[in-house]
């Protein structure tokens, strides 16, 4: 580990002779940007509430959620 580490060693790994995994080591993580956030916890309510409205709009009545998703699995 400490040469994967380090040296960024990589290895093949084999079960019974036969290779069945690579240890490599990982590639430093890239910062994630941060999304541009509303200017406040109302503006968020706010925009759940639209979007919440835009769904409803379009769902299927007398159908509830479980069943929509139920059928999704199918």
């Amino acid at each position: 580990m400490r040469n994967v580490w380090k040296r960024r060693a990589r290895y093949i790994i084999t079960y019974r002779g036969r290779p069945v995994g690579l240890l490599t080591p990982l590639e430093p993580a890239e910062p994630q940007k941060a999304l541009p956030l509303p200017e406040s916890a109302a503006a968020i309510w706010d925009e759940l509430t639209r979007l919440g409205q835009e769904i409803s709009r379009e769902w299927p009545a007398g159908v509830t959620s479980a069943e929509v998703l139920a059928e999704m699995r199918r």
